[in-house]
């Protein structure tokens, strides 16, 4: 009898040792719904305006790394472009063109 009220003391010791709610696990509570529906969480890919877009290409096309112009000049001279797929577009510039950095 002794035992068996030792083994029910111990088996409440532990189920209110293990079912404690802590503070830290309270943390995980705090969002009723961790998830967000399809719409909030693509708001920040929504489109910017028409206006908005051309205005940032045409600063996109006014500012244009050395490297890019490079590019741009030897892919409109077939034989540079050729050269270019094999040995690179910087090397196939130096070749066509010189060492000019346009």
């Amino acid at each position: 009898m002794r035992t068996l009220i030792l083994l029910t003391l111990l088996a409440a010791l532990m189920v209110t040792a293990f079912c404690y709610e802590s503070h830290e696990s309270m943390e995980s509570h705090e969002f009723v719904n961790p998830f967000i529906n399809r719409r909030n969480a693509n708001d920040f890919m929504r489109p910017q305006p028409r206006r908005n877009l051309i205005v940032q290409e045409r600063i996109r096309e006014r500012n244009k790394t050395p490297q890019e112009r490079q590019r741009e000049i030897c892919e409109d001279y077939n034989p540079c472009e050729r050269y270019a797929m094999r040995h690179g577009y910087s090397a196939a510039y130096k070749r066509y063109f010189g060492q000019g950095a346009s």
